[in-house]
């Protein structure tokens, strides 16, 4: 998330994110430098992209409950908090909406922060990454290995966009892709590009490495549901640490005319999809969430 702060009167957007030390929040293997089985890089990221757009839709079919808190924070003296609880749903013609249930006053500005619209769009929209076909063409791909994240044994990605366009922001880190479902479970990375002061006082901008854990959902999609940030950033006038914690909660189907699709398939509400044979003709153990850190 991108935070602007006030600082002697000069606004500074913030946070980039120290390395989460992920392991003490899940069961995470050595990282294994070995060519995958059966199968290409190329022919992975074909197939994650693919769940990835169908993923999209479907979360748009969904009704669920965002938790989001920051921090600015010195030790453990709490300087100045952001909280705000929403629910995203559904109008009475299945129009889409929000509707906050806790938002006390923001204390950020007391402690030299304050937030813009950007921020909040960010809060939304940037967090609970999503990489699709139609975006995949904008990146570098880097196939790095695979690893263990608790049961799941995944594919692992590096991703940064090719070049920046215009205005336009894009996401710079790490996808675990779980070899099963061929679905993104996990993100760590950040928003990019940052926009350093200059002479002239124009605003600076940094932004936050991030970790998202997700969890699968219905059987079918692998769903944001935990998001944190722990960062000590360097301004030019001074240093400031920021936490961030972002939960996505009740996930619940909407309606019954909505479509989802599994494999271009279109599966009735509460219908999981079938199992997958393996080339052997055996049935694959069934995924297994990957445990997000304790709430």
């Amino acid at each position: 998330m991108r935070l602007v702060a006030r600082f002697l009167l000069l606004p500074l957007a913030l946070l980039a994110l120290i390395p989460l030390d992920v392991t003490l929040v899940a069961q995470e293997g050595t990282l294994e430098n070995i060519p995958p089985k059966d199968t290409t890089p190329e022919e992975i990221i074909t197939r994650f992209a693919a769940k990835e757009k169908e993923f999209k839709v479907a979360r748009d079919q969904y009704t669920y409950r965002q938790d989001v808190k920051v921090q600015n924070v010195d030790g453990e003296t709490v300087k100045g908090e952001y909280h705000e609880v929403f629910d995203v749903l559904f109008d009475d013609k299945g129009k889409r909406m929000e509707n906050v249930v806790f938002a006390p006053q923001s204390s950020l500005d007391e402690s030299g922060l304050s937030m813009d619209q950007g921020d909040f769009e960010d809060i939304r929209h940037r967090l609970p990454f999503v990489l699709t076909s139609d975006e995949i063409a904008e990146y570098n791909i880097l196939y790095v290995g695979q690893q263990k994240e608790d049961e799941l044994n995944c594919y692992v990605f590096d991703i940064a966009p090719k070049q920046i366009v215009g205005k336009k922001r894009y996401f710079q880190g790490r996808i675990w892709v779980d070899d099963h479902d061929f679905q993104i479970v996990k993100t760590y990375g950040k928003g990019v590009p940052d926009t350093v002061a200059s002479k002239r006082g124009k605003e600076e901008h940094l932004y936050p490495k991030f970790t998202t854990w997700r969890q699968q959902i219905d059987g079918l999609y692998w769903f944001p549901v935990y998001t944190k940030a722990d960062d000590e950033l360097h301004f030019k006038t001074g240093d400031i640490h920021i936490k961030e914690i972002v939960k996505y909660e009740d996930y619940k189907r909407f309606g019954t005319n909505v479509k989802i699709l599994y494999d271009g398939k279109e599966l009735p509400p509460g219908q999981k999809p079938p199992d997958q044979k393996k080339p052997d003709g055996t049935n694959p153990n069934p995924p297994q969430n990957s445990n997000p850190p304790q709430k």
